[in-house]
């Protein structure tokens, strides 16, 4: 094991590291949203992923398509296991890894719904490599937040956005347009309990797979976020706008203005502005019915030099 791991070492890239990090919190990412990650073109990351995954740091599968075939999907994979527990300051040798648990997301029911929301992130991060000025600061899975706010609200995750001088906490709701508009509607009252208990009315965001379910979805929304204490926004990543989730496409619920850019969707409608920004430093978790601001999340979302 130890010369396994000193094996590794010679031949793993900070970013190597980085990338099994983001797989053991995200679950799964495919080569597009690892090459928007971390890489600067699709050519590069196939040829680097197919490295780490010869050397067993990840896993991947090829979910069924009815129609072409789709891009790999990549999970953490044994040696990748192992390499964490070592930077984690555990026994890589006390680690149970079964190939099959790991790529049994290949079959879960909500798969598309996953790759869904990590590709709204990471078409985040994606814009904030071409712009110095923009930074995807905090990512938090869907497992994250159930185990903060679990008992309240279980967003599809929680992100923190920085642009120039503008910065924005939110929560998303990636819909897949699977379930009626007013059950996303009764989503509302746990958010604003939150808001309520917490003091820190965070923008709760609804991105839909097209306008036509936007505008359908709407309709619900603007009835039950009408006396909500927090800012309760819609878009879309209908034509081709999942190419920067973070311009002018979002439409506060309620009002019929111009849609605004993500990081402007702090200052509306008197909203307090978010929370300061977390320590660098990760706090214990607190128990999941204790409503509060986030610490800083791991792992860091900027890939190393």
């Amino acid at each position: 094991m130890a010369e396994r791991l000193a094996h590794l070492a010679a031949r793993l890239t900070a970013r190597d590291v980085w990338l099994c990090q983001l797989l053991d919190e995200h679950r799964v990412l495919t080569t597009h949203q690892l090459t928007d990650l971390a890489f600067p073109n699709l050519d590069t990351a196939q040829h680097r992923l197919a490295i780490l995954h010869r050397l067993e740091l990840v896993e991947r599968f090829r979910p069924r398509r009815d129609r072409g075939s789709a891009p790999y999907h990549y999970v953490v994979g044994p040696a990748g296991t192992r390499v964490l527990a070592a930077h984690q300051g555990q026994d890589p040798s006390g680690v149970r890894y079964r190939r099959d648990d790991a790529l049994a997301v290949a079959h879960w029911r909500h798969l598309e719904h996953l790759v869904a929301v990590n590709g709204f992130f990471c078409a985040l991060a994606r814009a904030a490599r071409t712009r110095p000025d923009r930074a995807l600061v905090a990512w938090w899975s869907e497992r994250r937040c159930a185990a903060r706010w679990g008992r309240l609200v279980r967003p599809d995750g929680y992100g923190r956005w920085r642009d120039a001088d503008a910065e924005v906490d939110f929560f998303v709701e990636v819909d897949r347009a699977t379930e009626p508009a007013w059950r996303l509607a009764d989503k509302l009252d746990g958010y604003a309990t939150l808001a309520t208990v917490t003091g820190v009315a965070t923008p709760v965001l609804f991105w839909f797979p097209t306008p036509q379910r936007e505008a359908t979805a709407r309709g619900a929304l603007v009835t039950a976020g009408a006396a909500a204490p927090m800012l309760v926004a819609t878009a879309t990543g209908g034509s081709g706008r999942l190419d920067d989730p973070a311009g002018p496409i979002w439409q506060p619920v309620g009002s019929s203005g111009p849609r605004q850019p993500l990081a402007v969707l702090a200052g509306q409608l008197g909203r307090p502005p978010p929370a300061p920004p977390p320590s660098a430093t990760p706090q214990p978790d607190p128990e999941p019915d204790e409503p509060s601001p986030p610490p800083s999340p791991a792992p860091g979302l900027s890939p190393p030099a």
